[in-house]
């Protein structure tokens, strides 16, 4: 029997935010609260926390979690969960949560399952939504990513794309770091070595677009902040403290997203 499961990878090391997961959030970790959002999308039957880090691995035990244990020699969480996937045969597709996105959307979750079920022809699909303010589109801490007419993605970059000069500032689409995978194209995608418009960019995703792979990309209304440094996350406490994860915070959530 296949599943449908959410993998969360998590490390301590960060070189701006050390012990990140474990950060005190309205009262809980944060990636307790990634978890829960996880656990809450209907389409999911699984939710699992990959791991390298014994402190993380007993926290999230303790409240209930499962754990994978995984190598500390990944250089990405793409890694990570693939090496949870490869140990799991009965994964079927497979979502790729980054673990301080506390705010995930439990729908797009729902949507990313859909979009695989429905099209044998989709092997990876992702997210992206509108800039807010043209302006961060400028920054190349945000990703953009232009699409064409069938909602595949054309490229990704650091750099704002498309040009300006006669183009309007609502083209501009910031890409969300979620991913949903087929289990063999996540196994594909991790043998392949790093391309070289990947490197240039630093973006991972470019990988799969140098060879050959689609990547559908879903249109959101609003994305989820991360959680990158302290200042972040007291930002994102307060919208945890008024909309916990339950029946009314996911019904916020789903008012949020396309479907």
């Amino acid at each position: 029997m296949s599943r449908n499961v959410v993998i969360i990878p998590a490390r301590w090391g960060s070189t701006r935010f050390p012990g990140k997961p474990l950060h005190q959030i309205a009262g809980k970790p944060l990636l307790w609260h990634v978890w829960e959002r996880c656990r809450s999308a209907r389409k999911i039957e699984s939710t699992i926390i990959a791991t390298d880090d014994m402190r993380i691995a007993e926290a999230a035990f303790a409240w209930g979690a499962e754990v994978a244990l995984t190598s500390p020699k990944h250089q990405s969480g793409t890694d990570r969960i693939a090496e949870v996937a490869k140990h799991a045969k009965d994964f079927s597709l497979i979502i790729n949560v980054q673990g301080d996105e506390p705010l995930v959307d439990p729908q797009l979750l729902n949507r990313l399952v859909s979009t695989l079920q429905q099209s044998r022809q989709i092997a990876i699909v992702t997210a992206a939504h509108p800039f807010e303010n043209p302006h961060d589109a400028l920054s190349p801490h945000q990703v953009k990513v232009v699409i064409d007419r069938t909602g595949n993605a054309l490229y990704f970059s650091r750099a704002p794309i498309p040009s300006t000069k006669g183009s309007g500032p609502s083209l501009f689409l910031r890409h969300q770091g979620i991913y949903g995978f087929r289990r063999e194209m996540l196994l594909q995608f991790v043998k392949w070595k790093p391309t070289p418009l990947e490197q240039a960019e630093s973006l991972e995703q470019l990988r799969a677009l140098e060879n050959g792979v689609r990547v559908h990309v879903l249109v959101t209304k609003h994305g989820s902040p991360g959680v990158d440094t302290p200042a972040d996350a007291k930002a994102v406490a307060g919208s945890l403290r008024k909309h916990p994860t339950s029946s009314a915070g996911r019904r916020l959530q789903k008012s949020r997203a396309h479907r």
